[in-house]
Formats: C-alpha cells, sequence, structure tokens
C-alpha cells in the first residue's frame, strides 16, 4: 500500500478530483490557505523552461513554500548519484517533488520510492498542468467543458493526451486531426477509453474544426526530437493552423501551449490574432500549478522536518 498520491498525469485523478482542482485554480491565492507555509518544493528540471517554472515557483511562493530549482547538471541522476538516491534526498527536505524530465519512466520510478508526492511539470507522455490550465481557459471563455468541443490538429503527443484527459473526463468532445503515424495507438486509446474518454478521428483538419469551440495546437517538434525535424515538417504539411483554418469557424479561439514555432504548426496571424487566447492559457499556468500543489498537500497531510531525525545508536560493538 502506497503512503502518497501522486500526479502524473490527468488520469491519476478521479473526475470528481478534476474537477475540484480546476474549480481550486479559480479561487485567489490569498483565499487558499498556506499549505507550504515554511517547507520546501523541489523543482527538478531537465528541460529549460519559461512558463514551467516561473509557474511553478510563485505557485509555490502563494502557498506559503520555498522553491528550489535543481538542474540535471547539478545532481546527475544516474551518473554523479542513483535515483533512488537523489529521490531520497530530496525527501529529506521538501514536502513535495516536482520534476520536469524528458522519460516518464523517471517519474514512475521517483513515485514509486513513495518517500514523497511527485507532480509531473512535463514528461515525453503527459502534461497535466497544461491540460488543467487549458480547462480553466476554456471554461473562462465559454462556460462547462462539458458543453464545449474541443480539436487538436497537429501532432498526437503528450500535450495531446493530457488534455485529451482533461476534457474528455469532464464531459467535453474531444476530436484530434493528425497524419498518419503521427495518431495514438491501441496503448493510448485504451488508456483513454478507461477513462471514460474517447476521440475522434478526423482526417483533414478544415472538417475538424467544423462546428469546435476550440482550435489547439502544438509544436511539431518537440525538445529532443531535433534530429526529426526535416521528417516531422514532411509529415505535418498541410496541418498548420492558420487564418484560412480559423475562418472555418468565426466563433473558435485558438490556444497553443507554447513556445511555438511561429509560421509551422501556426501563423503569426493565429497567434496574434483576435481569436487567439494563448497569454490568457499561459496565465492560467500559474493557476493550475497553485491548484494542483494544494490538491496533493491537503491529499498528503504532513509537515516540515523541524527536529533532528533520531538516529539508530552508536555502530555495535563502540
Amino acid at each position: 500500500m502506497t503512503t502518497f498520491r501522486h500526479l502524473l498525469d490527468i488520469d491519476d485523478l478521479s473526475a470528481t478530483e478534476l474537477r475540484s482542482i480546476v474549480d481550486l485554480a479559480s479561487v485567489p491565492a490569498t483565499g487558499l490557505e498556506p499549505l507550504l507555509a515554511g517547507q520546501g518544493v523541489a523543482c527538478y528540471f531537465e528541460k529549460p523552461s519559461a512558463r514551467t517554472r516561473n509557474s511553478t515557483e510563485m505557485a509555490v511562493v502563494q502557498l506559503g513554500g520555498h522553491p528550489v530549482y535543481i538542474t540535471r547538471d547539478e545532481i546527475g541522476i544516474g551518473s554523479r548519484e542513483s535515483l533512488p538516491d537523489v529521490t531520497r534526498t530530496l525527501a529529506c527536505y521538501h514536502r513535495v517533488i516536482t520534476a520536469r524530465v524528458y522519460d516518464h519512466e523517471l517519474l514512475e520510478q521517483m513515485a514509486d520510492l513513495d518517500v514523497a508526492p511527485v507532480v509531473n511539470l512535463l514528461s515525453d507522455g503527459a502534461h497535466p498542468l497544461q491540460a488543467i490550465a487549458d480547462v480553466l481557459t476554456i471554461e473562462g471563455e465559454f462556460g462547462p467543458i462539458a458543453e464545449q468541443t474541443v480539436t487538436y490538429v497537429g501532432d498526437s503527443n503528450n500535450v495531446t493526451r493530457s488534455l485529451a484527459l482533461a476534457v474528455g473526463m469532464l464531459g467535453g468532445t474531444v476530436r484530434v486531426s493528425s497524419p498518419p503515424g503521427h495518431r495514438f495507438g491501441p496503448v493510448d486509446l485504451d488508456r483513454l477509453a478507461a477513462a471514460g474518454v474517447e476521440i475522434e478521428y478526423v482526417d483533414r483538419p478544415e472538417d475538424a474544426v467544423k462546428g469546435t469551440d476550440v482550435v489547439y495546437t502544438d509544436t511539431w517538434v518537440s525538445m529532443g526530437q531535433e534530429g526529426e525535424r526535416s521528417e516531422r515538417l514532411q509529415a505535418f504539411e498541410g496541418y498548420s493552423v492558420d487564418e484560412q483554418l480559423m475562418a472555418v469557424n468565426p466563433g473558435a479561439v485558438f490556444l497553443h501551449c507554447l513556445p511555438a514555432h511561429r509560421n509551422e504548426e501556426a501563423t503569426d496571424g493565429v497567434l496574434d490574432g483576435s481569436q487567439s487566447r494563448i497569454w490568457a492559457q499561459a496565465a492560467n499556468r500559474l493557476h493550475a500549478a497553485r491548484a494542483a500543489l494544494h490538491w496533493i498537500c491537503s491529499v498528503n497531510p504532513g509537515g516540515p522536518i523541524d527536529a533532528p531525525t533520531p538516529g539508530l545508536g552508536p555502530p555495535v560493538g563502540t
């Protein structure tokens, strides 16, 4: 039996818990109990970040805690020190371990040690706090997500997976338009179905966005995929979100998790246009992080280590 609840992806939550976190994200920081007062949060980053680092650190501060930014070079997981040793060390000092990593398995290994709650800030498998921010943004624009249709155009990736889980678990409709070879396979579709989520694949972006409320895209070349750039640009030809595509449904809004490769997956005219809500979406990352950290502290009661940890006594024979 595990001691801690972790948040590695949206389906670690029940629909009720997800709903409570989204609702909590609408509560101003001053209206929340400072559950991290006097405590630290480890912020381990293997990838550079703008929105994730700033939103996470400020969320910790708003909950009364102290974020500690840690890079891969500093601690050398797997080279200087083993992953279990690093995780156990961080648990000595921090209420929560947050991490932005390349390999989702690293997060799973941290969580399996069960020495502190682990929150995924991004991995190749999932981006749960982004999905919470996305739902918050959509509901701020249109109202309950259960009444909305969200269409994702581009690569079926970690962002797509978490977005589909969040929207679908809360009753919304999810469409995806991806080229062959870049769609979810049976394992992912089974996982979505287990969470009560079905996605509709539509071949042509022009057909996918008809009648939708939200058009969403992400970069076609994520960090770690730079060697596939030429191949990917060719595969996604025709999937760029441009002014003509957005004009198919003038009532829709445009979202992008950022950073954007401008004039690749989306044009400047869309990113900066009247239908774009990318800056509200980016701002909501802070509120999503604060709500998720408040939830993780609420379901994992505990406090800071404020007294020396008892030892095991002197070695035998001394």
